[in-house]
């Protein structure tokens, strides 16, 4: 049974930073490109970060220079590090496989606010 939880989200000022943490199983981890994807209020959801097995990693423009994807392959994990939190930023933040292959988690909400 494949399990996806995210954790690390809160409420952060602008300009502040979190690190997220996604714990995977029930699939061969290390082999499969892992995404974080968001979701704010009203929109559709849109992937923000990817990153391979090999940890080759991509990001979308405007978390470029802000955010790291990392993981852990040992652990099973995967990592997003945000830093220069903006409000557009605020989202609930979820990890999948780059293809969203499996079911989502509750993913983990991120707040930015002064």
């Amino acid at each position: 049974q494949v399990q996806l939880v995210e954790s690390g989200g809160g409420l952060v000022q602008p300009g502040g930073s979190l690190r997220l943490s996604c714990a995977a199983s029930g699939f061969t981890f290390s082999t499969v490109v892992m995404s974080w994807y968001r979701q704010a209020p009203g929109k559709r959801r849109e992937l923000v970060a990817t990153i391979s097995g090999g940890s080759y990693t991509n990001y979308i423009d405007s978390v470029k220079g802000r955010f790291t994807i990392s993981r852990d392959n040992a652990k099973k994990s995967v990592y997003l590090h945000m830093n220069s939190l903006q409000p557009e930023d605020t989202a609930v933040y979820y990890c999948n496989t780059v293809t969203g292959r499996y079911d989502w988690g509750q993913g983990t909400q991120v707040t930015v606010s002064a």
